[in-house]
């Protein structure tokens, strides 16, 4: 089924989340990861901005996923989606990356319509130490989680399997997703799993 996504609200702040309704998915992941390409393929439509600088998030940025057509969306959203913010940039200020708790770690830890985290890694970089300690938070808050590995376009195809199994060997994985924003590979793969978490499964 085709959902077709619109800019809800961007939140700086908890008191700034939307009323909690439909299923939210997270997406996470290291700055530069591919998340906002990623969250467009999806939608087939610019709806998430794609910064030429790494870091410039600075609030949750909510989607809203409606069935029906572009024209005549259904009136209330399927689905919502969620976009955090990048860590791990190494140019981003302190002070900045301090803020980030304040609303990201409330959001993670209690949000009761959080229904699953999407967890961006990049196929093209060696396993990252920040995203080891992404997945271990979320094991330790008990919240369902599904590894995607973006870019799998850059990579032959011996150096993507070999770059998967490192992934998933480093970050105890079992299951890791492969996909490309720019040639849409794998979106088959992950969309039913993102409709897994609403009622149109």
């Amino acid at each position: 089924m085709r959902l077709h996504a619109r800019f809800l609200l961007s939140a700086p702040d908890p008191e700034f989340f939307p009323a909690p309704s439909v299923a939210e998915i997270a997406f996470l992941g290291r700055s530069n990861v591919g998340k906002s390409s990623l969250l467009n393929a999806l939608a087939g439509a610019t709806v998430a901005r794609v910064s030429s600088t790494p870091g410039r998030t600075r609030a949750i940025n909510f989607f809203a996923l409606h069935s029906g057509t572009q024209a005549r969306p259904a009136a209330h959203p399927s689905l919502i989606f969620a976009d955090l913010p990048g860590y791990g940039y190494a140019k981003l200020s302190r002070s900045i990356s301090a803020e980030w708790p304040l609303f990201i770690n409330p959001y993670l830890a209690e949000r009761p319509t959080l229904a699953l985290c999407v967890c961006l890694v990049d196929s093209n970089i060696p396993p990252q130490p920040s995203d080891t300690q992404l997945f271990d938070y979320l094991r330790s808050a008990k919240r369902a989680f599904l590894v995607v590995a973006t870019k799998c376009d850059r990579l032959k195809s011996n150096a993507l399997n070999r770059s998967l199994t490192a992934l998933k060997r480093e970050h105890g994985l079992d299951e890791l997703i492969p996909v490309s924003a720019k040639t849409k590979h794998g979106l088959d793969a992950l969309w039913p799993r993102l409709l897994a978490t609403s009622s149109l499964a």
